[in-house]
């Protein structure tokens, strides 16, 4: 029998239902501790009352756990349930109790603060490492950038746009939805044009969105190139090659694109919000590794874009540590996989 039970998203929301309706008092099951984890609130499995007796088997007396505004939801169950319920970043986690990020939850929530934390997830720093992937046109280090340079014309090539060192390149890899911060990117795509960027977006979503980036690329074939859907070969050349990777989301439970971008010295412009407030501090801030805005609105967007063209454009030594500093960050899953070990060690030592 497991001590712990560490269960993910709606998906799973059942297992600390299941164990606190049927298995809590069995003698060989008694004491095993239920952790929730919450990648993205939005999802809640949500169904109708009627799947209780028929799908899910579960007594009638265990109804005020599932009900939540006249439907079962197992997300909101699993908050009950759960000896603890954990996030995918600090920041998430105290956002969640706020009615902007909870998508209706954050009454279920409200008094669940004590046993609710967050952690930051972590990404494969061996898969995404700039000095052995063979999958990038050159390798590089902190130490030395020179092969930067040959991973951007890599790009560029690929894109079909002139080899041009100096000017900015933005890369974009993400889901063309409204979640992820792209009304401010259409709001303000003419204007990064005029400042002399080159964009280079990978996605899918919205046919309106995928529509304007088709449009814009056909109209600026010297400056913008789009690709429609996912290709991990072009996902690798925008990450290495990019000077620049723009996220953003309007939430953010964790994020993985912006670590996997830094791993590469390519650097983040992020919203300051969830996972990427975490991951991403302020070139203002002592060890800073990004440029940050924390309205959301085009405008401060755009104003965090201008802060770092004008950084790349007139002090590149500048630019250069910066690079150094994303690229010395860690990103290990080391640093999580120890606060979840503190986790179910404090879970552990309650019962025992």
């Amino acid at each position: 029998m497991p001590d712990i039970i560490n269960s993910n998203d709606w998906q799973t929301a059942l297992v600390p239902v299941y164990y606190n309706a049927y298995y809590q008092y069995h003698h060989n099951m008694r004491g095993i501790q239920n952790v929730f984890t919450i990648h993205n609130i939005q999802y809640q499995g949500r169904y109708g009352t009627n799947l209780v007796p028929e799908i899910f088997s579960i007594s009638a007396h265990m109804m005020s756990v599932l009900e939540y505004d006249g439907d079962v939801n197992l997300m909101k169950a699993a908050f009950e349930c759960a000896d603890k319920i954990t996030t995918v970043s600090p920041t998430y986690a105290e956002e969640i109790f706020q009615k902007w990020a909870a998508f209706g939850l954050d009454r279920a929530l409200n008094n669940k603060r004590y046993k609710t934390c967050g952690f930051l997830n972590g990404i494969d720093t061996e898969l995404h490492n700039s000095v052995k992937n063979k999958k990038i046109a050159a390798n590089f280090s902190a130490k030395d950038l020179s092969g930067k340079k040959k991973c951007k014309e890599a790009l560029l090539k690929f894109a079909g746009l002139p080899i041009e060192q100096e000017a900015p390149v933005i890369g974009i890899v993400t889901r063309l939805v409204e979640p992820k911060g792209t009304d401010l990117i259409v709001h303000e795509f003419d204007n990064l044009l005029k400042w002399g960027f080159r964009v280079i977006i990978l996605g899918s979503g919205e046919y309106r969105y995928e529509n304007f980036f088709q449009g814009k690329s056909d109209a600026n074939r010297d400056k913008v190139y789009f690709y429609r859907g996912y290709n991990p070969e072009l996902a690798d050349l925008i990450y290495a090659g990019a000077d620049m990777f723009l996220m953003p989301s309007k939430s953010e439970p964790c994020g993985l694109a912006q670590m996997i971008a830094m791993r590469y010295g390519t650097v983040p412009i992020v919203h300051s919000v969830g996972g990427l407030k975490d991951s991403v501090p302020d070139v203002g801030e002592d060890g800073g590794l990004g440029y940050t805005f924390r309205s959301f609105n085009a405008g401060d967007m755009f104003y965090a874009v201008q802060r770092a063209a004008d950084t790349y454009y007139k002090d590149q030594p500048a630019w250069q540590s910066i690079m150094r500093r994303c690229l010395s960050a860690d990103f290990s899953w080391g640093t999580s996989a120890k606060l979840y070990l503190g986790l179910y060690k404090e879970l552990y030592d309650r019962v025992h």
